[in-house]
C-alpha cells in the first residue's frame, strides 16, 4: 500500500500551496486569507521512485471557538491518525509562535515520524530561517519556498525516508489482474463482488458505510487469476462523523494505485454526484483502465432508459475512452460481459507496442492532419516510441512539440488508441523535442568548425571561378588570391 503523508500546520502557513506542489495539481483552493482549506484533500505525490498519498489539511487553531474551527481540527486530528508520516509546515517569515507549539504537541502525542517545513524561504539564508524552529525538538527541519518549488521534492524525500521503493510494489510476483471496485456508499459495490466470486464473501447490505476498509479478494474466472479490491464508499466529508471513516477516502486511493483496472460503480436512479466525479478525477490521474458499471439497472423503467443514458453521456463526457456497462448486482445482468470487459482493459493496458509499429501510426495520422502551424513553422513529429504501461505511455519525438495545441494531442491519443485497440485506457502522450543531434559540447564545437570551413571554402571557390571567368572575357582584374 502506499504510504501517507499529511501536511499539518496553523492557518495560512502554506499548506495547499505545498499540496498542489507535490501533487503538480490545483486541486487544493490557495488564497492569503486563513481558513480557506476545511476538509481534507487527498492527492498523488512522489519522491523518486517512491510514490505516495499527501493529505492537506486545514489549519490547527490553539483555542478553537467556532463551530467550524472545532470541526477542522478534528478533520486535522483524523488526518495525522490515518497518516504514516508528517508534515509540519511553519511560517519561516513570521517566525516560531504559540499555534506552533501547540500543533508540535499534537505531532509529539502521535509519535509518527515529523519534518519540519520552513515555507516562504526563498531569498533568505537557509541556515538562519530554520534556526529559530529548532527549538521545537524535531529533528528534520527543511526550509522550501512553496510556491515555486524550491526545496520541496527534498522535502518529500526526507518525509518518505526509509520506505523503500520495493515495499510499493503489490507482490510483484502476483500475476493475478487486480481490480478495484470503486463508488459512493450504497450503491452496491459489494453486491457486485460477491456476484462475480459467486459467494458471499463480503457483507452486502441496504446500510450505507457497511465496508470499512478495503478488502483484497482473490478468486479464479475462466482460467484467469484475478485479485478484487472492495472499498469504503467515498462519501461527503462533512456527513463522515464515524472515526473508523476516517480512512475511506486514502484507501480508496491506495486501491486504485495498486488495481490494473478500476470499475467504478454508480446508481443508475441517482446518476453521477459530485462524489463520483471526485473519485473518477482520481483514478484519472493515477492513469488506470477505467470501467463504469452502471448498476440498479433492473429498477429503470424502459421508456426511461434513453433519458438516463443520455444524461450519463452528457456528464460523463471528458472520460469518452470509458465503456458504460448496464448491469444488476443483485440479479446479475451483465455482470459476466463487465468481466470479459476488465480483462481485455488489463490487456490493452499490459499492452507492448513496438518503435516501428508506432511511428508507422504515427506517420498515416501525420498524413491525414498534420499539425499547425506555430508562428508560420509547422510542428514536425517524427518518430514514436512506448514509454510505459498502465497507462500506456507513447513518447513523441520532435521540433516545436511543446506548441502542440490539446486538440491535436487529443486527436493522437485517440488514433494510437484506436490502432491498438487501448480499450478502455487513458492514452499518455509525452512530447519531447530533439535535442542536438551532435552530443556532447566537444563534438557541436568540431561539427560547428566543420561547417565554416565548408562555408568558408565555398565563398572562396566561388571568388575564384568569377576571377576566371574575368580573365577569359578579357576584362581587367586580378587573378584570385592564394
Amino acid at each position: 500500500m502506499l504510504p501517507i503523508v499529511a501536511l499539518v500546520g496553523r492557518p495560512n502557513v502554506g499548506k495547499s500551496t505545498l499540496f498542489n506542489t507535490l501533487t503538480g495539481t490545483r486541486d487544493a483552493i490557495v488564497a492569503d486569507v486563513p481558513g480557506v482549506t476545511r476538509d481534507r484533500q487527498y492527492g498523488y505525490g512522489r519522491a523518486g521512485e517512491v510514490p505516495c498519498v499527501v493529505v492537506d489539511t486545514g489549519g490547527v487553531v490553539a483555542s478553537p471557538r467556532s463551530t467550524v474551527e472545532q470541526q477542522m481540527r478534528v478533520q486535522t486530528e483524523r488526518a495525522i491518525a490515518e497518516a504514516d508520516r508528517l508534515v509540519f509546515v511553519v511560517d519561516g517569515r513570521a517566525g516560531l509562535g504559540a499555534e506552533d507549539q501547540e500543533v508540535a504537541r499534537l505531532l509529539r502525542r502521535a509519535g509518527k515520524p515529523v519534518v519540519v517545513a520552513v515555507n516562504k524561504a526563498e531569498g533568505r539564508d537557509p541556515g538562519v530561517i530554520a534556526a529559530d524552529f529548532h527549538r521545537l525538538g524535531f529533528s528534520e527541519v527543511q526550509p522550501i519556498a512553496a510556491l515555486n518549488g524550491q526545496g520541496c521534492e527534498r522535502l518529500l524525500a526526507r518525509a518518505l525516508h526509509g520506505i523503500e521503493a520495493a515495499e510499493q510494489a503489490t507482490d510483484a510476483d502476483d500475476d493475478s489482474i487486480r481490480i478495484a471496485v470503486i463508488g459512493r456508499p450504497n450503491v452496491g459495490k459489494s453486491t457486485l463482488v460477491n456476484r462475480l466470486i459467486g459467494e458471499e464473501r463480503v457483507i452486502a447490505t441496504d446500510l450505507p458505510g457497511t465496508t470499512r476498509d478495503s478488502i483484497f479478494v482473490p478468486f479464479e474466472r475462466d482460467g484467469r487469476r484475478f485479485t478484487l479490491i472492495d472499498t469504503a464508499g467515498v462519501r461527503r466529508r462533512a456527513r463522515v462523523e464515524d472515526a473508523v471513516e476516517r480512512a475511506s477516502v486514502a484507501r480508496t486511493l491506495q486501491a486504485i494505485a495498486a488495481a490494473h483496472v478500476v470499475v467504478l460503480v454508480l446508481d443508475a436512479h441517482q446518476g453521477i454526484a459530485e462524489q463520483d466525479a471526485s473519485v473518477l478525477g482520481l483514478a484519472l490521474q493515477k492513469g488506470r483502465a477505467l470501467l463504469l458499471a452502471i448498476n440498479k439497472w433492473d429498477g429503470i423503467p424502459m421508456d426511461q432508459r434513453d433519458a438516463v443514458r443520455n444524461d450519463l453521456a452528457l456528464r460523463l463526457d471528458f472520460v469518452p475512452f470509458a465503456p458504460q456497462h448496464f448491469i444488476s448486482a443483485r440479479h446479475g445482468t451483465g455482470v459476466g460481459e463487465l468481466a470479459s470487459a476488465a480483462v481485455r482493459a488489463y490487456e490493452a493496458a499490459m499492452r507492448d507496442m513496438s518503435t516501428p509499429q508506432l511511428s508507422k501510426v504515427l506517420e498515416k495520422a501525420l498524413q491525414a492532419h498534420q499539425p499547425p502551424l506555430v508562428k508560420g513553422r509547422r510542428i514536425k513529429l517524427r518518430y514514436a516510441h512506448q514509454g510505459g504501461r498502465n497507462p500506456p505511455r507513447i513518447v513523441i519525438h520532435g521540433n516545436q512539440t511543446q506548441n502542440t495545441p490539446d486538440a491535436y494531442r487529443r486527436y493522437l491519443a485517440n488514433v494510437f488508441r484506436e490502432a491498438f485497440d487501448l480499450y478502455a485506457c487513458p492514452v499518455v502522450l509525452e512530447l519531447r523535442t530533439d535535442a542536438n543531434p551532435f552530443g556532447s559540447r566537444e563534438q557541436r564545437e568540431a561539427a560547428a568548425r566543420k561547417v565554416a570551413a565548408k562555408k568558408k571554402g565555398g565563398r572562396l571557390n566561388a571568388t575564384r571561378r568569377v576571377a576566371r571567368k574575368k580573365v577569359a572575357a578579357g576584362k581587367p582584374g586580378t587573378r584570385p588570391k592564394r
